[in-house]
């Protein structure tokens, strides 16, 4: 009875302390317990706040470019249109510092015959074809006296030279006539010679005679379409709509720029929008290619590192990178750009 009694403390005393390191062990279980949920909670909040910040800014750019698509929608006021334009010619006037025409010449005669003959045919293809025509006809009265089919051979390579012969020829002999064998100054007298309208008399008063004249090409047409500064297709209905946007010593230049852009990054059929410096003004961007790097591959003449259109073309352009184009028969200088 005794021994039975003695063991019941030892008995109460293992109890309490099996109990004991029990509590102790789940302690620490409990305490990890709480840290890992704790830690749980933190990630799965960060987490949220991660997709909540993701989705904000997803919705603020969807609510941006409703913004701008907007804006784009709205009809631009008259006073806007004008800032918008006159801020391109100013861009277009550090891009292009050195624009200039694109056909060879060194007096008023051969600009005036040179503009005549690049109807329906590059600029190049004009100043290859010039030089021997200009050597063998310096003046007006050597030309008004020359054999139609000399001359027919001599500028068949820019094509309709039959017609074309009938022009430059009847246009000499009126000089010689009516002018004294000298290229009249003013827009009245340049377009009674035959095959001279507006564009080709604007091209002469303003780059032989310095007085100043929007010149509606082809390219100048449609980059104006494009910015929409005017939805008129009549070369007459463009230069009228286009020059009340500019003062007039801003024509001649303006003219150079918006076709040096049409021919170097805004093309007809894949115009370079990715590499375009007056995109963010362009209601047409995205008609071209919008990738930078793509767009780059689809610039031309010094832009792309190839030759331009003149075989003497001005020492700006030359400083600018820009390569003299090859004579009619040679091949072109391989590009140096990329």
């Amino acid at each position: 009875m005794k021994k039975a009694v003695a063991a019941e403390p030892v008995k109460k005393a293992a109890a309490a302390k099996s109990v004991k390191k029990k509590t102790a062990a789940a302690k620490p279980v409990k305490s990890v317990t709480k840290a890992a949920a704790a830690k749980s909670a933190k990630s799965v909040t960060k987490a949220a706040a991660a997709k909540s910040a993701k989705s904000l800014t997803k919705t603020a750019a969807v609510k941006s470019a409703k913004s701008v698509t907007k804006a784009a929608a709205e009809p631009e006021s008259r006073t806007a249109l004008v800032r918008r334009a006159r801020r391109i010619n100013r861009e277009l006037a550090e891009v292009y510092p050195y624009a200039h025409p694109e056909l060879d010449f060194e007096n008023p005669f051969q600009l005036l015959v040179a503009t005549v003959l690049s109807a329906q045919t590059t600029d190049l293809r004009v100043n290859q074809t010039t030089p021997a025509l200009f050597a063998k006809y310096p003046t007006p009265e050597d030309l008004a006296a020359a054999n139609p089919e000399e001359v027919e051979e001599l500028i068949r390579p820019t094509g309709f030279f039959r017609a074309k012969t009938k022009s430059i020829m009847g246009l000499a002999a009126a000089l010689r006539d009516e002018f004294g064998g000298e290229v009249p100054g003013r827009l009245e007298d340049l377009v009674k010679l035959p095959g001279v309208g507006r564009k080709t008399a604007f091209v002469v008063m303003g780059n032989a005679f310095g007085r100043p004249g929007i010149t509606v090409d082809t390219h100048f047409g449609r980059l104006v379409r494009r910015w929409k500064w005017t939805q008129e297709t009549d070369p007459d209905k463009v230069e009228k709509a286009v020059g009340e946007l500019f003062p007039k010593s801003d024509w001649t230049m303006l003219s150079h720029r918006v076709i040096f852009h049409g021919r170097r990054i805004c093309h007809a059929r894949k115009p370079a929008c990715g590499a375009c410096p007056i995109a963010p003004l362009c209601p047409a961007y995205g008609e071209g290619e919008t990738d930078p790097e793509k767009a780059k591959k689809l610039l031309k003449y010094e832009k792309g590192g190839f030759p331009g259109q003149r075989l003497k073309p001005p020492q700006s352009y030359l400083d600018a990178g820009g390569i003299p184009a090859p004579p009619l028969g040679a091949a072109a200088p391989p590009a140096t750009g990329e």
